[in-house]
């Protein structure tokens, strides 16, 4: 009877779950405890358990926070709650999927990103 619902908001495919799951994978990759990157981000521990769990929708202000703590750009954060503010942008990035595939553990993660990313700024430069 309390079920959780994350789609809330219509036209939401992501949705704080998903946003949840990419903060938790970002703090793990970065090898931060949860303390240790509320306080980086200007939030209390209990807060950032919730977000992670995907219990509440952080705000703009949250967002940027993390977005900084995290060194992730905010509007890949925003994405993940239907706010994106680029033109043209798929909602799940191929980054984000990365970070949010359960099959993979954290150093497999890193891996595939540093590849991906080695690709991407070779294809920038030619």
């Amino acid at each position: 009877m309390s079920k959780k619902s994350d789609d809330q908001s219509s036209g939401n495919p992501l949705g704080v779950g998903a946003l949840g799951d990419f903060i938790r994978s970002q703090r793990r990759l970065a090898e931060l405890s949860q303390r240790e990157l509320a306080k980086l981000a200007d939030l209390s521990d209990a807060y950032l358990s919730q977000l992670e769990r995907g219990l509440h929708e952080p705000s703009v202000r949250v967002v940027h926070g993390l977005s900084s703590a995290l060194n992730v750009p905010a509007e890949k954060l925003l994405n993940f709650l239907g706010r994106d503010r680029g033109e043209g942008h798929q909602a799940v990035s191929t980054e984000a999927t990365i970070l949010t595939d359960d099959a993979l553990t954290d150093s497999q993660k890193q891996s595939l990103l540093d590849v991906y990313r080695a690709f991407i700024a070779a294809n920038d430069h030619s």
